[in-house]
């Protein structure tokens, strides 16, 4: 018997974004979970006026506080495990199926999968440990099974917020996310004090979601940053929070540095120039000004659901269809890839171009999981650069690196 889940999404001026999320969640092949999204008037009317609406419980909610806003859809969830994924992701359709696993074992209160990046292919984060001064340091994990990690003394097993679940009592009790977080560290917060207070976290990677740093009114499309105030704030809350008081200046200005280095790079890059630099570099010491005022730890317990587990229908042990050609059939394979998707089934789209181009990935509005590349190209990106393989061969090979996230 598999575990009721409540996935909270929190959604802020990303309409698009927040559909094409929907879209992945309602493939999800799972049972029983339920969809709660909080979100501002445009994500709100959005999901107000999809088919499925009446299947989705929606907050409306227009404060730029990622945290508030997920402690309202936690306080509204009536699963046993409440699962998190940001409105710029889209998970793999057996991610759940993963990510619940570890709950089994009664010791575990949280678990954490990794995430995909823009080219749909190479791991973001996998897995990693969170010190006092929020900085994060990789675990060696090896396999594909999910593993309860021993941090090193001081660290916490770190979970990404756009990948995460937790059991929704010991979530509820702690107060769910600290408020004082508006943007950035607030699920680094959280998995700090869950092993402050004993709980165990399993890693799990092929619990999957991909995750394309979509625009936002921080960062642009080029995920180069358009105002570094909040991120600026939250850290300081953090090493307010937690990090020992003699190391905090040091903590500070090596993330401070650490800003530095990253907006040199895009201006040697092209999209920021030395002005931008020195705009963003104050927002970022007005931030730590305001962090050092901010009240944090209010964290009171979150209330019981008003409402009942409301399940939304997903697509468990939806038939499979894997389609491929040549990028001239794309057209025509797309508009059959579109139809087998609104009919129900989960579609991969293969098309391998005559050449050696790198490979990509992306879930299409239509509901399509789509890979394009050379027929001779990388797809994992520590494989050889250029290989020779016949058109059966290779699509055999990529069906079968997806097969155990995607089924």
């Amino acid at each position: 018997m598999t575990t009721p889940v409540s996935i909270v999404i929190v959604s802020r001026d990303r309409p698009a974004a927040l559909m094409r999320c929907l879209t992945g969640v309602a493939q999800l092949d799972y049972a029983p979970f339920e969809v709660i999204v909080v979100a501002c008037p445009a994500g709100a009317d959005a999901t107000a006026a999809r088919p499925d609406a009446a299947h989705i419980k929606l907050i409306r909610y227009d404060e730029a506080n990622i945290s508030a806003a997920r402690n309202l859809g936690i306080a509204a969830a009536a699963g046993e495990v409440v699962a998190l994924i940001d409105d710029d992701a889209v998970p793999e359709p057996l991610w759940l199926r993963h990510l619940t696993a570890p709950f089994a074992d009664p010791q575990i209160a949280c678990a954490g999968g990794y995430v995909i990046g823009r080219n749909g292919i190479s791991f973001q984060w996998t897995s990693r440990s969170v010190d006092r001064t929020g900085a994060a340091h990789p675990l060696n994990l090896t396999g594909d099974a999910p593993a309860v990690p021993t941090p090193p003394k001081g660290h916490a097993v770190k979970t990404e917020g756009t990948n995460m679940a937790v059991r929704r009592e010991v979530l509820a009790a702690l107060g769910g996310f600290d408020p004082a977080f508006r943007f950035y560290l607030d699920e680094t917060d959280l998995n700090l004090r869950l092993a402050a207070a004993g709980h165990r976290t399993a890693l799990v990677p092929l619990a999957q979601v991909h995750h394309g740093f979509a625009e936002s009114m921080r960062r642009n499309r080029d995920r180069s940053p358009r105002d570094l105030t909040e991120i600026a704030a939250s850290q300081m809350v953090f090493l307010c929070k937690h990090c020992p008081e003699p190391d905090r200046d040091t903590a500070w200005r090596t993330f401070e540095a650490g800003q530095r280095a990253r907006l040199l790079r895009f201006l040697q890059r092209g999209p920021l120039d030395p002005l931008d630099v020195a705009r963003l570099m104050r927002g970022l010491r007005r931030g730590a000004k305001d962090g050092t005022t901010r009240a944090f730890g209010a964290t009171p317990a979150l209330p019981a659901p008003q409402q009942g587990f409301h399940p939304f229908p997903g697509r468990p042990d939806a038939p499979r269809q894997h389609m491929a050609g040549r990028p001239w059939q794309a057209a025509r394979l797309r508009a059959k890839a579109a139809r087998a998707a609104s009919e129900g089934a989960i579609v991969s789209l293969f098309l391998f171009a005559p050449t050696a181009r790198r490979h990509r990935v992306g879930f299409t509005s239509e509901g399509i999981w789509q890979q394009s590349g050379g027929l001779f190209g990388q797809s994992l990106r520590n494989g050889p650069v250029i290989r020779m393989r016949r058109f059966s061969s290779r699509l055999a090979s990529e069906i079968m690196r997806v097969q155990k996230v995607r089924g």
